[in-house]
């Protein structure tokens, strides 16, 4: 018995040996994991890919070999969009920021190398001027006192948050735009909810405006006929090119309604004047940058920041506006839910504004004819109840927004009561229908930044006419939507949809107006590179230099 119980314990050190020895192999590698775990602490992202445009859709959109350009995403070799975002920020303050690349296409659009050393240096002068800083400090010392003392040592346009997100944002971009071109600091108003939907765009130092501020209490009531307002200082002389001792701030007016003297701000020589003023206080609600284009001042540096006129919301988009941690978790969820298996995706935004009670059926009329003659979506077999599924059968993810559910469901019934004469699986998803705009209410704005940025990951576009909210998803996502066009007398209009020329969004509210001449003017027709919108034939939009006029 005793040489059994020897020769049993031989055998179990034995088994155990082996065992330790196979698993040795996994404990090393559960060591390695530990010791050095992934930066990432979010789910895994094996469904968040990035698929290649399909030739259905690259036919419907005749696109050329540069814009075919949706290979996967490598997150370690892009995740700063090609040098277009400064590193340094810890990625679980802003996962969006590093994380964008997992979920659209890599851009065919390369910011220059100029853009890229002009953001390096703005970062740079933030840095120097934000809030809090001495130079900060000193100035609202000026801005208190009322007097000016001349040049100071940084200048500031404030940005006031007003209208709508989509107006919020363009508006936002085209002030920081102008804020690049004057070498001056750019922050901006909260109001109710800009730190809650956007992380933080410079290193270091906040964009937002301190809430201490002295002339905040006044934005809500600054208009065309405040004092201070820049137009209604030029009509009363108040100010002039001779100015000796400009003040220390004016209000910059730019909204829909402003008038001749407020649209002198697209002139040389009130530039000149503003140049003396430490603090623009700026409010608007249009996408104004078409007209810096348009004015010779800037033109040599618009030249160098952008050599592809058309990029320029697209780049400054992207390097502005990242989602913040709340609203891109409802981004992430939506994506991997309903987007991320499909072969294809199509984005379609709607947007009325008609009155009376949606859905409204020549809307339906028009989104049915856009997407089938335009081969944005698969003809349905009215005659058979049943298509036999292609061998290979393809999934097309169509992601509708809309204050209104009605039309996505007409298009879901479409393909569920029949069959895509092509044989694809067709589904229908809309994330939100909140009936009415509510633009005051911090929940509805991050489900409408959600859906704005859900639609820029879609590889073809279907924007409604005169809507900012579409505006901001062509430009983010790059891509030249079909616009729906505006339907008069309650009738789709045919066409149902055209091609835009570009993905730049449109002023809709531009001046017409020559500085030199000191007459009227179309500006849509002065240089190739600066054309009336299709959505709004008085609108301007940036295009592609190689267009004819």
């Amino acid at each position: 018995m005793a040489v059994i119980k020897s020769g049993s314990r031989a055998m179990s050190f034995t088994k155990a040996l082996a065992v330790s020895l196979i698993s040795l192999p996994f404990l090393f590698t559960l060591f390695i994991l530990y010791r050095n775990p992934p930066s990432d602490p979010t789910p895994d992202f094996r469904e968040a890919r990035v698929l290649d445009v399909p030739p259905r859709i690259v036919n419907a959109l005749k696109l050329g070999p540069e814009d075919n350009s949706s290979q996967p995403a490598d997150m370690s070799k892009d995740s700063l969009l090609g040098g277009l975002l400064a590193a340094g920020f810890g990625e679980k303050s802003c996962l969006s920021r590093y994380q964008s690349v997992l979920y659209r296409k890599i851009s065919p659009y390369k910011p220059s190398s100029y853009l890229l050393s002009r953001l390096r240096k703005y970062e740079d002068l933030h840095k120097h001027c934000g809030p809090h800083t001495k130079s900060y400090r000193k100035t609202i010392k000026l801005l208190k006192s009322g007097h000016s003392v001349g040049p100071t040592d940084c200048n500031y346009v404030v940005w006031i948050s007003y209208s709508g997100l989509g107006n919020r944002i363009l508006t936002l971009a085209s002030a920081f735009l102008y804020a690049l071109l004057t070498n001056r600091v750019l922050l901006v108003d909260r109001g109710k909810d800009m730190a809650d939907l956007f992380c933080e765009p410079f290193p270091e130092k906040s964009w937002l405006l301190p809430l201490d501020f002295p002339l905040l209490p006044k934005f809500n009531s600054i208009d065309k006929e405040s004092p201070h307002c820049f137009g209604k200082m030029l009509k009363n002389n108040i100010i002039n090119s001779s100015t000796e001792q400009p003040p220390p701030f004016v209000y910059i007016y730019l909204s829909h309604d402003y008038g001749d003297h407020d649209k002198l701000f697209f002139c040389d020589q009130e530039q000149t004047l503003l140049g003396k003023v430490p603090w623009l206080i700026m409010k608007t609600n249009n996408y104004f940058a078409p007209s810096l284009f348009l004015m010779p001042s800037f033109e040599q540096e618009l030249s160098k920041l952008f050599p592809e006129k058309e990029t320029t919301f697209h780049h400054l988009g992207r390097y502005l506006f990242h989602p913040s941690n709340q609203v891109w978790g409802l981004i992430t969820r939506f994506y991997k839910a309903y987007l991320a298996e499909s072969n294809e995706r199509i984005g379609i935004q709607i947007r009325t504004f008609d009155s009376g009670t949606a859905p409204f059926q020549y809307v339906i009329d028009q989104i049915m004819a856009c997407t089938l003659k335009k081969k944005l979506l698969p003809e349905v077999n009215r005659q058979e109840a049943f298509v036999t599924p292609a061998e290979n059968q393809k999934s097309i993810a169509v992601l509708m927004t809309s204050l209104n559910s009605g039309y996505s469901d007409a298009v879901r019934n479409m393909y569920w009561e029949q069959s895509a004469m092509s044989g694809e699986v067709v589904s229908v998803y809309q994330p939100s229908h909140e009936e009415v705009q509510q633009s005051e209410k911090q929940g509805h704005n991050r489900k409408a930044w959600a859906e704005m940025y859900l639609l820029s990951t879609t590889e073809a576009l279907i924007t409604s006419a005169w809507s900012t909210f579409g505006y901001v998803a062509q430009g983010l996502g790059g891509v030249t939507p079909w616009i729906l066009y505006k339907p008069q007398n309650r009738t789709a209009p045919d066409p149902p949809c055209g091609r835009a020329m570009s993905m730049e969004p449109c002023f809709h509210a531009p001046p017409f107006y020559d500085c030199k001449a000191k007459t009227g003017v179309d500006t849509g027709a002065l240089v190739p590179h600066v054309r009336h919108c299709e959505d709004m034939s008085w609108g301007l939009k940036l295009v592609g230099s190689h267009r004819e006029l």
